[in-house]
C-alpha cells in the first residue's frame, strides 16, 4: 500500500490486489523518520483510475470473437498490465495520530508518500491504545479481524444512546445485551416494552431460569401493575389528563379543584372522583369532558381502589437498588395508544420523584420506539433536565427521522445497524459525534447482527462488531407461516400427489 493523496481528513492509499482490506479495518500509516504514525479508517474500497484501463479491457475482451495468430509476450507485460487493472483506492478517514506510542485525536500532520509504511492495524492494539474495554466490561461480538470487543459499562452511565437500524437487523437483541450487562454490574434498568420482547429474560433458551431471573421484574399494567388515586400526585394526574388525554384548559381547572376537595375530605377514590363529576356544579360541557376522560380511566383497568392489588412503584425501585440492581420491564404489549401514554406519564413521574428525592441512585431508560408514547415534549425533558436527575435513555427505533434532530446532536453513543434509505442515512449523519461519509458508506453494507459503533463508547473510533448470541429467550423474533418443517411437508405431500391434481 501506497500514501497517494490527502482531501482534509481523508486520505486515499493505493492498495495492490494481493493486500486484502475491507471496509470499516483500521490502517496504520507509519513514518519512521518522523517518529509518527496516522490511524484511518477504511470507508470505502474503488477501483484506482488508472489512464488506459478502459481501453485494455475493451481490446482484452475481444468481444466473444477469436484472433487469429500467436501471442507473444517475452517481457511479460500482460502479467503486470493485469495487475495494475486490480489496483484500488482505498478511501479512508484519518481519526488519530500516534507520537512516541501515545494517542492523539487530532489529523493536522502528513505523513511522507516515500518514506511511510502502511499496514493493518489489529483490533487489539487499537483497543489497548484507545483504551475502550475499560475495567466494567460488556461483551458485544467480534470485530472483523475476530477479535473479542468488548466496551466499558461506564460509557453507558450518564450517557444518552441511540441503537437504530432496519426492520430484522437485531436493534432489540444488541439492546438485550447492553441491558444485561448493566444489571452484571448492579444497575437499575427500566424498560418501555412495546411488543413483549423482554418479558421472558429470565429464562434461557431452553426454558430453564438463568442468574437473572429473580433480578427481571414484569409489571403489566391492568394485571400486576394497579395503582391508587392516593398514590398518584395530582400533577402526575394533570399531566395525564391534558397530554395523554387532551383535557382542555378550563375542564383541567375544575378536576383540580375536584381532587382537592376529594383529598380534603378523605374521598380520593375512583368511585368518590365518579360521583364529584357528577354531581359538581359547572358547565355541562366540562362536566361531559371530565366525565369522558375519568371513563378512559377507569376502563385502562390500571387505577384502583384496591390497596392489596396496588403496586408502589418508588418502593419497587428502592428494593431493586438494594437488592443489587436489576430490571424493571413496564410490558405495554396489551395496551391501547392512550393508555399507554397514561402508564408511560406515571412511570417517567415517579422516576423523576424518586431520583430528586435520592430514594435511587440513577436508573438507566431503556425506551423501544418512543415516538409512539413519549409526547414530543418529553425528548427534551429526558434528555436534558431528567439526565441532571440520573435518568440514562437509550432510545430503541426503526424508524431514525422520528428521533429529533436536537437529540442526534446531543447523543454520546449510537449503535448503527444496517440501513439502504438515503434519507435514514442523512437522518444520522446529523450526530455530532459522528461522520457523514463513515455511516452512509459503512452501515450500507452491513450483514443483520452487524453494527457499527459510534461515540465515546469507542473513544470516537468507529468500529464495526458481530453481535452476539445471547442463551436467553428474547423473544421478538418474526413469527412465520412457512417454516422449515412445513415447508418440508408441503414438498412432500407435493411430490406424493398424483399428476395433474
Amino acid at each position: 500500500m501506497r500514501l497517494f493523496k490527502k482531501i482534509g481528513n481523508t486520505l486515499h492509499i493505493l492498495c495492490f490486489p494481493d493486500e486484502d482490506v475491507e471496509k470499516g479495518e483500521y490502517l496504520l500509516i507509519e513514518d519512521e523518520e518522523a517518529g509518527k504514525a496516522l490511524i484511518a479508517q477504511v470507508i470505502d474500497v474503488e477501483f484506482a483510475n488508472v489512464p488506459g484501463v478502459m481501453e485494455e479491457l475493451l481490446r482484452s475482451s475481444h468481444n466473444g470473437y477469436p484472433i487469429e495468430g500467436e501471442d507473444e509476450d517475452p517481457l511479460d507485460v500482460t502479467s503486470h498490465i493485469l495487475y495494475i487493472q486490480d489496483a484500488r483506492i482505498l478511501i479512508c478517514k484519518i481519526h488519530g495520530t500516534v507520537v512516541n506510542g501515545r494517542l492523539k485525536q487530532e489529523s493536522s500532520w502528513l505523513p511522507s508518500r516515500m518514506n511511510s509504511r502502511i499496514h493493518k492495524l489489529p483490533t487489539e492494539s487499537l483497543i489497548k491504545m484507545a483504551k475502550i474495554d475499560g475495567d466494567l466490561p460488556i461483551l458485544l461480538g467480534e470485530t472483523q479481524d475476530s477479535f473479542p470487543l468488548s466496551i466499558d459499562a461506564r460509557q453507558l452511565d450518564g450517557k444518552l444512546n441511540i441503537i437504530t437500524g432496519k426492520k430484522g437487523t437485531g436493534k432489540s437483541h444488541l439492546s438485550k445485551i447492553l441491558m444485561l450487562g448493566l444489571i452484571d454490574y448492579g444497575a437499575i434498568v427500566v424498560i418501555l416494552d412495546l411488543n413483549g420482547e423482554y418479558t421472558n429474560l429470565g429464562y434461557n433458551s431452553d426454558g430453564s431460569k438463568n442468574k437473572y431471573h429473580d433480578k427481571i421484574h414484569i409489571l403489566a399494567p391492568g394485571k400486576n401493575f394497579k395503582v391508587t388515586l392516593y398514590q398518584t400526585k395530582l400533577y402526575v394526574m394533570m399531566r395525564t389528563l391534558v397530554y395523554a388525554l387532551g383535557l382542555p384548559g378550563t375542564s383541567a381547572r375544575e378536576f383540580r379543584q375536584i381532587w382537592r376537595f376529594l383529598e380534603r375530605n378523605g374521598r380520593l377514590t375512583l368511585h368518590g372522583l365518579g360521583e364529584a363529576i357528577q354531581n359538581w356544579k359547572c358547565n355541562q360541557h366540562v362536566r361531559d369532558a371530565l366525565y369522558s376522560r375519568y371513563m378512559t380511566i377507569v376502563n385502562s383497568g390500571f387505577f384502583t381502589d384496591n390497596m392489596a392489588e396496588a403496586i408502589d412503584f418508588e418502593k419497587l425501585l428502592s428494593k431493586t437498588e438494594k437488592e443489587g440492581g436489576g430490571a424493571i420491564v413496564i410490558d405495554l404489549s396489551d395496551t391501547s395508544p392512550s393508555d399507554r401514554q397514561m402508564i408511560v406519564e406515571y412511570v417517567l413521574a415517579n422516576l423523576q420523584d424518586a431520583l430528586s428525592d435520592w430514594k435511587i441512585r440513577a436508573v438507566f431508560l431503556f425506551a423501544e420506539e418512543a415516538h409512539l408514547y413519549l409526547r414530543e415534549t418529553y425528548w427534551d425533558d429526558i434528555v436534558t433536565r431528567m439526565r441532571h436527575f440520573g435518568l440514562f435513555a437509550t432510545f430503541i427505533t426503526n424508524q431514525p427521522n422520528t428521533i429529533h434532530e436536537n437529540i442526534y446532536r446531543q447523543a454520546d453513543n449510537i449503535f448503527l445497524l444496517n440501513f439502504v434509505n438515503e434519507h435514514d442515512l442523512q437522518v444520522i449523519s446529523r450526530a455530532a459525534r459522528a461522520d457523514a461519509e463513515t455511516i452512509t458508506s459503512i452501515v450500507r453494507d452491513l450483514p443483520p447482527h452487524h453494527c457499527l459503533l459510534l461515540g465515546k463508547i469507542v473513544k470516537d473510533f468507529p468500529m464495526v462488531v458481530k453481535v452476539r448470541p445471547l442463551n436467553v429467550k428474547t423473544m421478538g423474533q418474526t413469527r412465520y407461516f412457512f417454516t422449515d418443517e412445513r415447508i418440508t411437508k408441503l414438498v412432500r405431500e407435493l411430490n406424493q400427489a398424483p399428476i395433474g391434481r
